[in-house]
């Protein structure tokens, strides 16, 4: 996993399939999430349950810990920005 995170490109692949797998969507791809592309409301249209879902998630798969809504808000803006919060903290 050490060598995904580093990689910001892989990291931001494996963040959409884990979103893919781990919200069950069914019709979105990889390839149909941008990076920059807001993930709540207008973007994929994530939301509160999915955030719970999600930050459950990156919390067991990558050890670290959202402290606070501010900071998840932050974190989940976009894939970018979930790829650099989690580079940030392993």
């Amino acid at each position: 996993m050490d060598d995904t995170v580093k990689d910001t490109e892989r990291l931001c692949v494996f963040l959409k399939r884990m979103i893919i797998e781990t919200l069950k969507i069914e019709d979105i791809t990889v390839e149909d999430i941008e990076n920059d592309e807001p993930l709540f409301r207008e973007g994929l249209g994530l939301d509160s349950i999915d955030a719970l879902e999600l930050v459950v998630a990156i919390e067991k798969i990558f050890n670290i810990i959202i402290e606070d809504e501010d900071v998840g808000r932050k974190a989940f803006a976009s894939i970018n920005a979930l790829a650099k919060f989690i580079q940030d903290r392993c």
